[in-house]
């Protein structure tokens, strides 16, 4: 059974603005580019994934993805993160089961993440993680891919639920604890900075970023 990521990547420029009353933009653009590498690495060190696909119109994310074994599908249409997961949908016709994954969730446990594909249920079937929130979705492991169109941003988790049910399709949700973390708002970033501060290993790139940042805070 064939098993692909899907990362669907905004433009660097265009991530993270509700982040901009304290980070500016090249800090902004920075920080992206940090989450999405230890994404990268976290996924390439995941057994049981045979590819990873990464979708996006952002030069530096497409130079990433190439450079850690990931095919990159453009992202043609701009219209978002659902728009760019049915983009990467088409491109990975054939796969039996299709993860869903943002790139900004740095603190992915590759154990963890394994432990997940393992555990996938009989077609059709979805598997949801939510974010910290609760209401939101950070992963859809969607078996076989096209189980449901995905629907993401505020409120996700609801309309996923709805759309499995309406596809007939079981769902379970997962909380996975390396998962549910990812940075739309301060809030969200000082979240994420205080689980890397409590864990080893892992998300090297944001971890170092963050403390950087802290550092210039405290020298200001």
């Amino acid at each position: 059974m064939s098993t692909v990521a899907v990362l669907p990547v905004k433009r660097f420029a265009d991530a993270k603005q509700r982040l901009s009353t304290g980070l500016a933009p090249g800090t902004r653009r920075a920080l992206a580019e940090a989450m999405l590498t230890d994404v990268l690495v976290a996924l390439r060190r995941t057994e049981g994934l045979d590819e990873v696909v990464v979708v996006t119109a952002e030069p530096v994310a497409e130079a990433l993805a190439l450079g850690y074994g990931a095919r990159v599908v453009p992202d043609t249409v701009e219209e978002g993160q659902s728009a760019a997961a049915a983009l990467g949908l088409e491109a990975v016709e054939g796969a039996d089961v299709v993860l869903l994954v943002p790139g900004d969730c740095p603190a992915l446990d590759p154990v963890q993440l394994g432990a997940l594909l393992t555990s996938v249920e009989p077609a059709p079937s979805v598997v949801l993680v939510p974010d910290r929130h609760g209401t939101g979705t950070n992963g859809l492991l969607l078996h076989p891919p096209e189980a449901i169109v995905p629907a993401f941003g505020p409120g996700s988790r609801e309309r996923h639920t709805a759309l499995a049910a309406e596809a007939g399709a079981s769902l379970r949700v997962e909380e996975m604890s390396s998962l549910v973390l990812d940075v739309d708002t301060p809030d969200d970033l000082e979240a994420m900075r205080e689980a890397l501060e409590r864990t080893r290993g892992g998300a090297a790139h944001t971890r170092g970023l963050l403390r950087r940042l802290a550092r210039n805070e405290l020298s200001t």
